[in-house]
């Protein structure tokens, strides 16, 4: 893949081989950021699971304190009082049957995030091939399955992101913006990492976080020590 020039000057601009602290990390990140737009810092941990057995499964959900700088957009499938309070408590999108057959028919998707009641999962199950893939099928482990719709929304609003080990080990999550700055991204890092150890599986073995990896939306990837974190 052939990099621009913003790229390759980034590149330069830290060193590829080393380990850096994670605020080292952060602060190496933040100097690479060339984008004209508030470019998003992502994480990219490298976990010693093997996602192919379920008990060795690596999900969750964990609110930032400084949240992730993203506005984002919720779905609520809930009827009668539960609808009405998802309204109350600032979903952007609040139905049941009339919701399902929208995304069926038109493919509609201008949702980040979907919460249900329990009672409505029967009726989401008939989208689960469509929500499955994108990542947007509600989830009990995630905390979008459930009667506290408010607490729900407001978790989510306030800066909730969830994390789930893809097939090939890796977890990706976003942790703000490069506007932050160090301080707040450092905080964000920090609660995200504790959250994900605080998931390691009994069935894993051996070192829990391989690697750990920072970038920028645009940007390369900085390379960060998992010392701190000691797993």
């Amino acid at each position: 893949m052939k990099h621009g020039k913003k790229y390759q000057d980034s590149v330069k601009s830290f060193d590829k081989q080393k380990l850096y602290d994670p605020r080292e990390g952060l602060e190496a990140v933040l100097a690479t950021a060339k984008a004209k737009f508030d470019e998003t810092i992502e994480v990219s941990a490298r976990l010693g699971v093997d996602p192919r057995h379920a008990d060795q499964q690596v999900r969750g959900a964990v609110v930032l304190p400084h949240g992730t700088g993203k506005k984002v957009r919720v779905l609520v499938f809930a009827k009668g009082d539960k609808a009405k309070e998802a309204q109350e408590a600032g979903a952007d999108y609040v139905g049941d049957e009339d919701l399902v057959k929208k995304i069926q028919t038109e493919n509609w998707f201008d949702f980040d995030v979907c919460v249900a009641t329990p009672d409505m999962m029967g009726v989401v199950g008939r989208i689960a091939r469509v929500l499955g893939p994108k990542g947007l099928m509600p989830n009990p482990k995630s905390g979008t399955v459930t009667m506290d719709v408010t607490k729900a929304i407001h978790e989510i609003k306030a800066g909730k992101v969830e994390y789930r080990v893809d097939k090939t080990s890796i977890v990706h999550v976003p942790v703000g913006k490069v506007s932050f700055g160090v301080d707040k991204l450092e905080e964000n890092l920090n609660t995200l990492m504790d959250a994900i150890i605080k998931a390691k599986p009994a069935a894993a073995k051996g070192t829990y976080i391989k690697s750990l990896v920072i970038s920028t939306t645009m940007g390369p990837g900085v390379k960060v020590s998992t010392a701190k974190y000691g797993v």
